[in-house]
């Protein structure tokens, strides 16, 4: 009698446990702006291509900056969370012209922000991973198929501070070109969203282009991260997302 007890109180802690370890999942958060976002970025995409033993937070917001988003303690609220791996994109909104509160310069007060997201995230015991922006898909005028980026300089000071920390980088904003000089022009349209106007937005995705850029986020990411390897799908999982409305997250202009 009392081995049959015991054997089935191992038995039950023993298949607890297994419930337990089956019940924890890898959590990834995403953090950035309008272009990472559910709404008008790849973030809604990206999660389109996780298997069901990962978790996927998106804290990106229309409009912010590496600034801005750190003042409105957005990015304490993100770290919360307690992830175990923090995919960090900024740039569109800390160039020039967007206001004291939002514009950093790429030699300086950019990349001590972006240091600063590294230097935190691993405080707390997590994996942060740097992307590069998300290409505007404007075409140079002169007719000759090449886009007309206005980020490089983000671009490179990411890309300096990530081998300068030895922090895993997706350079997204050169797999985003590379594409969408192959497609052309006419091609590189239809993954524009639309404005209010009725004009096209150049810098925000459509529904269907949300997955396109995911889907190089992580094809790169399964290269320098490749422990999450495992936890990426090679084609997206629309069910993954169903009953999800990207569309409350959508920018109502360029860059809000």
């Amino acid at each position: 009698m009392k081995t049959t007890i015991l054997f089935l109180v191992t038995a039950l802690t023993f298949t607890g446990a297994t419930l337990a370890d089956d019940a924890v999942k890898t959590k990834i958060i995403l953090v950035g702006d309008s272009t990472v976002n559910d709404g008008g970025g790849w973030g809604y995409g990206f999660k389109q291509f996780l298997a069901g033993n990962v978790e996927c937070i998106n804290t990106a917001a229309n409009g912010r900056s590496s600034k801005s988003f750190m003042a409105e303690g957005r990015w304490t609220n993100a770290l919360a969370l307690k992830g175990d791996y923090y995919l960090i994109q900024f740039g569109h909104n800390d160039e020039p012209g967007k206001g004291p509160t939002r514009a950093t310069d790429p030699a300086t007060t950019y990349t001590q922000n972006l240091a600063r997201y590294v230097d935190e995230a691993r405080a707390i015991g997590a994996k942060p991973v740097l992307i590069t922006s998300l290409t505007r898909r404007i075409f140079d005028k002169s007719g000759n198929g090449k886009l007309a980026p206005s980020l490089v300089p983000y671009v490179e000071a990411m890309k300096k501070l990530a081998a300068e920390k030895h922090v895993p980088l997706v350079d997204l904003h050169a797999l985003s070109v590379a594409y969408c000089e192959k497609i052309g022009p006419v091609e590189t349209a239809k993954l524009n969203s639309v404005l209010k106007n009725g004009k096209a937005d150049t810098t925000h995705l459509n529904a269907g282009a949300r997955v396109i850029f995911a889907k190089l986020v992580v094809e790169d990411l399964r290269k320098v991260v490749p422990e999450l390897a495992p936890y990426l799908l090679a084609e997206p999982n629309p069910a993954a997302v169903a009953g999800a409305n990207p569309d409350l997250q959508k920018p109502v202009g360029e860059e809000r």
